[in-house]
Parts: structure tokens; C-alpha cells; sequence
């Protein structure tokens, strides 16, 4: 679970003295997945066993480790690897030794009476179990017993480890891979919930083209919507078969929530993250503001840096927010754009010394994970999930040379371009939309949007 948020106007002043960049205010989003299974849609016949042997196996071999020189962030891989699997071996085995739902559940209330799991965390722990199996049984997979037992299992256990021993993002965080594989742990937690026969991706060949320029060294920011905490790892399965580089290499901007959130953090953990404070919740606690300023000028720095090195790709919501539901019609559509977050990643790709490509990106997964009605400011929001088919398309590259050059002023060549962008997501959502929602499937295709099933 992960929330992309966006950053006040005045968080993320300049780092670069050619230019002086507008905040991001990426999007307040958040992603979801967990367990140990892998291949498209085949689980392992018994993942539960598979994620318990390992654990246990690596208690038995941690040894510690000198340290050696540190890494660019300052934290030496191995040190922090040693770190983690000390941490794993003094971990709790309730949810690893249950061997029934009756023993998850009871694990659950069990650790939540002896005060080593906070009563809401518990109470969520709970509710997320129940919705998972529902969804799940509702797919028809005939191991879905197996399937919620073995992924919830996995995700409760990361959950109290995190609950015993609190892990801190730093601005940039790196995909946490071993000595357990965080991202391959949300992969698998929504897998099942994805329906495959009703989901596609459009224009598989620019994503094609995207990861040729990454290994020329160029840069690529992908302008999205936004609709779920599941969004990053949508993105990683439809691409699974085809470019996986894509899925797995992607840097996502992440809002507070999903370092502060105990059901997020896990999933987070996974991912390779820029760390922002959230604009809709920057003044929250007033005496805080200032820190969260600091903080959202050195994760700038982070991302400056990483694209000064190339062949980085970046997601980037610039909505503040995910989509929701017109009010009255019930509608989901993309959210609207803000010029400033477009204006400001744009300028950072173009000063970094790297050749830099933006294109728009489309998401349609409302469905398998839907938000709160409303924004909410207190952590802990209700999580429903549900068996659906998704979608995912790119179109082409847009260059803002192209309007700057007929636009008569800056503040209009952004405005345009903005615009521009966004009517390219929404042009794609809609082709995504009849496909998945209104049942049209591949005849769904337009001459700008032509959509496969690349994993068939």
C-alpha cells in the first residue's frame, strides 16, 4: 500500500541555480500488494511453506558481518543487510506458525490483549484479512483457500514486524529485495485480485521504446492518474511478461502515508520511493510544517541526483490526489492536472544532464481497490478489495519545446502543456474503460490506443 503525494508550492525550493523549479505535488496515492508466489497466475502449490522455510532457514545462517565502506546513501548494503536479518531472526513466529484462519485470527486478537499490537492496527490487520478472502473467493480460483491463507499469512507477519521494530524511510528509498523480497511480496498479494482474461495494456511497443532509451542512459518520467494503493504493482504485472525492467525499476513519488501508515509500510517497502510530505496534509499539525518543508527540499535533492546519474524512470500523479467518483454521476475520470508538479519534474529532467522523455500514462484499477469517498486525514482508512479486471496504457512522448515555441508566454506554454498531457491520460482511460468496464474488450482499440494482452 503506498500513497504518492504532492508537496506545497514552497516545499521543494530549487537545487539547481539554472533554473528555479515550482513543488512537486506529485499525487496522494497509495499502493497494495503481498506473498510468495510467482509466475503470472500460477501460485506455488504451497507458498506458506515455501515463505516459513526461508525465514527460518535464514535465522539459522544470519552471522554478523563486518562493515565495509559505506554506500552512496551513507549505509554500508551489507551492514544494512546484516541489520535486517538480525531483525528477522528476533522477529515473533505467531503469524508464521499459525496453520489455520482460526490461528491467524486468533494470533491477531491474542498479540492485540498482550499489548504488543496497538488495538487499530489489529482491528486492521482483521478487517484486511475478511475483504482479501472475499475478493478472493469471489475470483473463482480454485486454490483460493490456499491463496488467502498463504498471502495473508505473509502480510500479517510483515505487518507485527514492522509493528515490533518501526523501519524509517529515508528520501530516497531503494526496493528492499533480501534477505526477504518485499517486492515480490506485493506482486503476489494482488495478483489474484487482478482478472487477466478482462485487463489490457495499450500500446505495448512504447513501453518497448521507453526501456531502449533507459539503457541509452536517458531518462523517463511517466505522467499518471492515479486511482489505488495498488497502482505500482498494476503496473509491474501488466508488464511482467514484456518489460519487466519497467516494473521493477520504476521510482514512484510517495507522500507521507506510506511511511507512517502501519498497513502501508510493508508494501512500501518494496518499491523504489522519493519520499514527500503530502500538500493536502502539510499543515495537519502546524508545529510541523517547517520539518516537513526541510524534509521535501532534501528528498529534491535525491531526486535530482538520481537523474543527474540517467537511465532513472519516474512516476509522477500531479493531481494532489487519487481519482475518485463524481459525486453525483458516480464517474470515475482522471483527476485534474496541477501545472506547477508538471512544470516542476519537467524542469528537473531537463537540467539533469541526461536526455529526458515525459510521457502520459493511463491507469484504470479503481475497482480492485477503491479509496474513501472523501480525503481522509486520519491514518488507518477502511480498505475494501475486490477480484477485477485493470488496464495500463503510454502514448507517445510529448515535448514541451513544441509549446513553448507557439505559446506567447512561459505561465501559457505550462498551462497548455499541462492540459495536454492530461487529455492524453483521459483519451486512454477512455478507450481502457470501454475495454474493462464496458465489456468491448481488444475492439475497444482506436488508432491512437491499441490495446493486447501481452501475458496470453
Amino acid at each position: 500500500m503506498f500513497i504518492l503525494s504532492a508537496t506545497t508550492p514552497s516545499a521543494f525550493p530549487s537545487t539547481t541555480p539554472r533554473a528555479s523549479f515550482v513543488p512537486i505535488s506529485a499525487s496522494s496515492s497509495k499502493f497494495l500488494a503481498v506473498s510468495l508466489t510467482h509466475g503470472l497466475r500460477k501460485p506455488l502449490s504451497c507458498p506458506c511453506l515455501v515463505y516459513s522455510l526461508k525465514i527460518r532457514a535464514m535465522a539459522k545462517l544470519v552471522k554478523d558481518k563486518e562493515s565495509p565502506p559505506a554506500s552512496e546513501n551513507g549505509v554500508s548494503h551489507l551492514a544494512a543487510s546484516s541489520a535486517a536479518e538480525r531483525k528477522e531472526l528476533n522477529h515473533s513466529q505467531t503469524f508464521l506458525n499459525a496453520r489455520s484462519e482460526e490461528e491467524i485470527l486468533s494470533g491477531i486478537r491474542e498479540e492485540a490483549e498482550a499489548g504488543r499490537l496497538p488495538s487499530a492496527v489489529a482491528s486492521g490487520m482483521e478487517e484486511l484479512y475478511q475483504n482479501y478472502k472475499n475478493a478472493i473467493l469471489q475470483s473463482g480460483n480454485p486454490k483460493a483457500d490456499e491463496i488467502v491463507f498463504s498471502n495473508m499469512t505473509a502480510v500479517l507477519d510483515r505487518v507485527f514486524l514492522d509493528v515490533e521494530e518501526p523501519f524509517d524511510f529515508p528520501p530516497y528509498h531503494k526496493a528492499m529485495r533480501e534477505p526477504f523480497d518485499y517486492f515480490m511480496f506485493g506482486q503476489n498479494y494482488i495478483r489474484p485480485l487482478v482478472d487477466f482474461r478482462n485487463s489490457y495494456v495499450g500500446n505495448i511497443s512504447i513501453f518497448s521504446e521507453m526501456e531502449e532509451k533507459l539503457k541509452e542512459g536517458h531518462n523517463i518520467v511517466l505522467i499518471s492518474n492515479h486511482q489505488t494503493e495498488a497502482d505500482p504493482a498494476v503496473i509491474a504485472l501488466l508488464l511482467e511478461t514484456t518489460n519487466s525492467h519497467i516494473g521493477e525499476n520504476l521510482t514512484y513519488v510517495a507522500g507521507d502515508r506510506v511511511v507512517t501508515d502501519p498497513l502501508c509500510k510493508p508494501f512500501s517497502m518494496g518499491r523504489n520511493l522519493i519520499c514527500v510530505y503530502s500538500k493536502k496534509h502539510m499543515f495537519d499539525v502546524p508545529e510541523l510544517t517547517e520539518m516537513k518543508r526541510k524534509a521535501n527540499t532534501r528528498s529534491l535533492k535525491e531526486m535530482a541526483m538520481l537523474l543527474r546519474g540517467g537511465s532513472q524512470i519516474i512516476w509522477i500523479a500531479p493531481s494532489g490526489g487519487r481519482d475518485r467518483p463524481d459525486p453525483v454521476t458516480e464517474e470515475w475520470n482522471p483527476a485534474p492536472f496541477d501545472a506547477s508538479a508538471v512544470d516542476n519534474i519537467r524542469r528537473l529532467a531537463e537540467h539533469s544532464g541526461a536526455p529526458g522523455h515525459i510521457y502520459p500514462l493511463a491507469l484504470l484499477c479503481h475497482n480492485i481497490m477503491p479509496p474513501p469517498p472523501q480525503v481522509e486525514k486520519q491514518i488507518g482508512e477502511k480498505r475494501m478489495v475486490s477480484f477485477h479486471g485493470v488496464g495500463l496504457s503510454v502514448a507517445p512522448e510529448v515535448n514541451f519545446s513544441e509549446f513553448s515555441a507557439s505559446c506567447e508566454t512561459p505561465d501559457e506554454a505550462r498551462e497548455v502543456y499541462t492540459q495536454t498531457l492530461y487529455n492524453s491520460v483521459s483519451e486512454q482511460y477512455n478507450v481502457l474503460k470501454s475495454a474493462v468496464e464496458g465489456k468491448q474488450g481488444l475492439g475497444a482499440s482506436t488508432q491512437a490506443v491499441s490495446l493486447s494482452q501481452p501475458w496470453s
